[in-house]
């Protein structure tokens, strides 16, 4: 098996609390830390939640409805604008998981290297359909999915020769380490002949090394400020030390490898050989 670092992604979701300083910070930690690019998620509210749903009582900081809560933590044109100029100065990229097609039509104001399924939209052969024809390398979670649910994604973004790799994934949040099931990431390259992925949702660093260690191309995780801000995601997210941690032991791991060396011994042995068998007589 050959062991490279993945593309590693910074989910930053709606951890942003719909604050564009926060997003911010995010984006400057996620690069500090030594990550590739963060995620974002995009929605038209009123097409995503019917208005039995954004009608329903939900106490939050933006009100007392669902409605109020979804809306106040929705990113709109001003926002993007000012993430695309963000990203771009500081050098790291950027894209977002659509959750509809106004919202994947939205997207298309900036010049984005990757698409993204999140696990909900797996099953949306139309909408899948609509994002392979762009033609963009995209991500797709395999949470909550059936084989079929997966035989189908790969089936569309195939038929449209739109590259594009899995990523296994427990939609529980926080997940459980012992849901990881992280030998489905072999079965996943195995039966569909692609690179595989992690979109991770534990709390820690322990179950993205050992994905790293099944030769995984990619690994994005949920990244917060504070585990304990507002919202269902902070607390299945890595906050900077986390993130840091990640990063520096994803290197140490990958240094560590090396390349097969039994029966040589390395000059900085030599020494401590000849110190340590000087009494045995060969």
């Amino acid at each position: 098996m050959t062991y490279t670092k993945p593309y590693l992604i910074g989910e930053i979701g709606i951890n942003h609390n719909g604050d564009l300083g926060i997003a911010k910070k995010l984006i400057k930690n996620a690069k500090n830390a030594g990550f590739d690019s963060v995620k974002f998620q995009k929605r038209t509210i009123d097409l995503v939640y019917d208005k039995k749903t954004l009608d329903t009582p939900r106490e939050s900081p933006w009100g007392k409805s669902t409605r109020e809560q979804k809306f106040g933590l929705e990113f709109e044109k001003k926002e993007y604008d000012e993430i695309n100029k963000y990203c771009k100065q500081i050098g790291i990229d950027w894209f977002a998981s659509a959750w509809d097609t106004n919202s994947l039509e939205f997207l298309k104001n900036y010049n984005l290297k990757f698409n993204k399924i999140a696990s909900a939209m797996i099953i949306d052969l139309k909408f899948l359909d609509q994002v392979a024809k762009q033609n963009k390398h995209t991500f797709i979670s395999t949470g909550m999915s059936s084989k079929i649910d997966i035989d189908n994604a790969v089936e569309i973004f195939r038929k449209n020769d739109c590259s594009f790799e899995l990523m296994h994934c427990v939609s529980t949040y926080p997940m459980k380490v012992e849901d990881a099931n992280l030998v489905t990431i072999n079965q996943l390259k195995k039966e569909y002949n692609c690179n595989v992925g992690y979109s991770g949702h534990e709390n820690g660093v322990a179950v993205s090394l050992a994905a790293v260690m099944m030769g995984i191309t990619s690994l994005e995780r949920h990244i917060t400020l504070d585990r304990t801000m507002y919202g269902s995601d902070q607390a299945a997210s890595l906050e900077q030390s986390g993130m840091q941690d990640l990063c520096i032991s994803i290197n140490k791991i990958l240094l560590s490898l090396g390349k097969p060396s039994m029966g040589k011994i390395i000059d900085d042995e030599k020494p401590i050989a000849k110190k340590l068998r000087a009494h045995i007589k060969v």
